[in-house]
């Protein structure tokens, strides 16, 4: 199944794109039994499984179910590779990018993707050395905001290594921002060159587009993927892998089914309430099934367009 979700991934494309985006982030999903592997979190503040998703765009490439005393990152290294492989054979020459946020800055991620001919853009935990580093640039910010009363940010960027975990300098990305009341400085690390991707477009262009991430992983939620309750391990991945799947339906309906109609972004829930939970009445006869709902469906047009563009 692991394997299925990139193939159907790379079967949505009829050609290899010139780039492409993996996007990688972990969540809680809350446990109220005994489950096997169930751990405390001090972060969410309650008993949880701690499950990685893969993203690419929409698609979904992995949802592997993990406990909650690991690390972030932990177990994502050899996913990563099992999809790049994947891709790779599919896709030789299409350029991949790794983006995450700070948990998933590891040194073993970042040297296999430098070893690997694959790109990323990582968030970097903040420090005191690093604040100290972008010291003039803070203070630029802080002018600027009491000169306008706005929000200000000013980017900046420097070769970094840390002083133990690192094996090498990275190029690292800085913002240094002022709001109202305090700092707000956010870090990057990246394999990405200034001549593409300077230090405010990285930033803001390609690294913020993560957090539509988020919104791909409570379309799972609301897909039952929190539905947690066997008792173990195992069989609560099957589970997880049950929702990957409907999520991969949803997806696919949404491409194909809705493309060019007002649905066309809708999220998974909302297709789902409002597309298929619709009372009708079947009927079949000889020739033909008759799928019959009531007149006052204010949804009829959307339906027949999805109903035409899926026919075979």
């Amino acid at each position: 199944l692991d394997e299925l979700l990139v193939d159907l991934f790379l079967e949505a494309h009829n050609q290899a794109p010139r780039e492409i985006v993996l996007d990688l982030d972990a969540t809680d999903t809350p446990l109220h039994g005994q489950q096997e592997a169930r751990f405390f979190h001090g972060y969410y503040g309650h008993y949880c499984y701690l499950p990685l998703y893969i993203f690419c765009g929409d698609h979904l490439l992995c949802a592997r179910l993990r406990p909650s005393n690991i690390d972030a990152s932990a177990g994502s290294l050899e996913e990563v590779q099992r999809i790049v492989r994947q891709i790779r054979a599919r896709w030789p020459k299409t350029r991949i990018i790794l983006r995450a946020d700070s948990g998933f800055c590891r040194e073993e991620l970042l040297a296999w993707c430098e070893t690997s001919a694959v790109d990323y853009v990582f968030g970097f935990a903040r420090n005191k050395r690093l604040r100290r580093i972008i010291g003039r640039a803070m203070q630029e910010a802080k002018q600027e905001y009491r000169r306008t009363g706005k929000p200000a940010r000013i980017f900046c960027e420097f070769p970094y290594r840390t002083q133990k975990s690192w094996s090498r300098a990275r190029r690292v990305i800085a913002k240094a921002e002022q709001i109202e009341g305090k700092e707000n400085p956010r870090y990057l690390v990246t394999s990405l060159g200034a001549q593409d991707w300077p230090a405010r477009k990285l930033y803001e262009q390609l690294y913020c587009a993560r957090g539509e991430m988020e919104n791909r992983i409570k379309e799972q939620l609301n897909l039952f993927a929190d539905r947690m309750s066997t008792e173990t391990l195992r069989a609560n991945q099957l589970r997880l892998y049950f929702s990957s799947l409907a999520y991969v339906l949803i997806e696919a309906l949404r491409r194909l089914g809705l493309a060019g109609t007002e649905w066309a972004q809708a999220q998974a829930d909302t297709i789902r309430l409002k597309l298929l939970k619709i009372a009708a009445q079947v009927r079949i006869t000889a020739r033909r099934i008759w799928v019959r709902y009531s007149c006052a469906y204010p949804w009829q047009n959307v339906f027949a367009a999805a109903w035409t563009a899926l026919r075979c």
